[in-house]
């Protein structure tokens, strides 16, 4: 299935700048089938206005409900936006991202993320459209971990591994949300309790993930979590990006730039060997802009690889940068992490 990712955006008014922990997806193939069967396409359900029209706005958030889940709650859209017209909207199932709708150097405004057409869509397991992937994202070899002298064995629901929290991670959760403001932005605030136990976890842990829409463009996610007992976590958004606006064929012309030495080889299964390799002379090497598709085919299954960012001292820094020569449009990505992971979803 196709995905497209990019992590932050800045205004030029086609820049936008993401601040975040990163998971970069971008999908190869952007094209958005027949919404019938779940395809990702921009939501039916979104608000906003037509897509390539052009807006005025200013820093506003509303909210409405647009679903009932599974468990018979209400499912809660937050609509973010502001003076530029550039809007995010989240729904509280998941934490889900569902749209971010930018202008390109014509200021025409596209969505320039993927996913479902319905709401519905994100109730059964899927690709993690937008998503918060928890409570370990990315994978676990053999679903396996120790803490202390205690071991526990987690679903193995990626062949034989674990992944992205298991069979019903954060992603298949219903959150809790409220509208938040601050100088120069606002945002939605959402809260998830995992139990002691859940997906065999230890621990009970509180996540709180925070939204925020500036009036530079700038869409950053905050993250904290408390337990009360030792346990794993790492969190990240699973958003999927096409600059030249979702369904507008794939992301092989966009260009990459990451100040990444070095990555993270991996085992056919997806898991790290263990000892980070230098990208220099090889298809991993993006440290000079490079067009997503000029070397993909010589890295087997395509780009799914956590890069080693130079220098990171967990202080928030600029690590990546997208740019899509047809739109014009730019996303720079900002992290205070240790590493990104790359996904082209091919």
């Amino acid at each position: 299935m196709p995905h497209n990712p990019v992590l932050a955006l800045m205004t030029s008014p086609t820049r936008l700048n993401l601040a975040l922990l990163c998971c970069l997806a971008l999908l190869v193939s952007g094209c958005a089938p027949d919404p019938a069967d779940n395809s990702p396409k921009t939501s039916s359900n979104s608000s906003g206005s037509a897509t390539g029209e052009a807006k005025t706005a200013e820093l506003a958030i509303s909210e409405r409900e647009v679903a009932t889940d599974p468990d018979g709650k209400p499912v809660t859209l937050f609509q973010l936006t502001n003076s530029h017209g550039m809007e995010v909207e989240v729904i509280s199932w998941g934490a889900v991202v569902l749209a971010i709708r930018v202008p390109d150097r014509d200021n025409h405004f596209e969505n320039v993320t993927l996913g479902f057409e319905k709401v519905e869509g994100y109730f059964e397991p899927g690709p993690y459209f937008g998503a918060i992937c928890g409570r370990y994202s990315n994978r676990i070899a053999k679903g396996v971990f120790s803490i202390g002298d205690k071991t526990y064995q987690l679903a193995t629901n990626n062949d034989a591994n674990h992944l992205h929290g298991g069979d019903q991670g954060f992603n298949r959760r219903a959150w809790t949300g409220k509208a938040v403001k601050k100088d120069g932005a606002v945002g939605v605030a959402l809260k998830l309790v995992s139990p002691d136990g859940e997906e065999n976890y230890p621990g009970t842990l509180t996540v709180d993930v925070t939204y925020w829409l500036t009036e530079n463009s700038e869409l950053a996610i905050e993250y904290k979590a408390t337990t009360d007992k030792p346990t794993v976590l790492n969190l990240t958004n699973h958003c999927y990006w096409n600059l030249a606006g979702a369904g507008n064929g794939t992301i092989l012309d966009h260009h990459l730039t990451l100040d990444c030495d070095k990555f993270l080889p991996v085992s056919d299964s997806l898991i790290p060997t263990g000892k980070p390799a230098a990208v220099a002379g090889s298809a991993m090497d993006f440290t000079s802009t490079q067009p997503i598709g000029s070397r993909i085919k010589q890295v087997k299954g395509g780009y799914d690889h956590c890069y080693v960012i130079n220098g990171a001292d967990g202080s928030l820094k600029p690590v990546a940068e997208i740019y899509d020569p047809g739109s014009g449009r730019v996303m720079e990505i900002l992290t205070t992490e240790p590493g990104i992971q790359f996904y082209t979803g091919n």
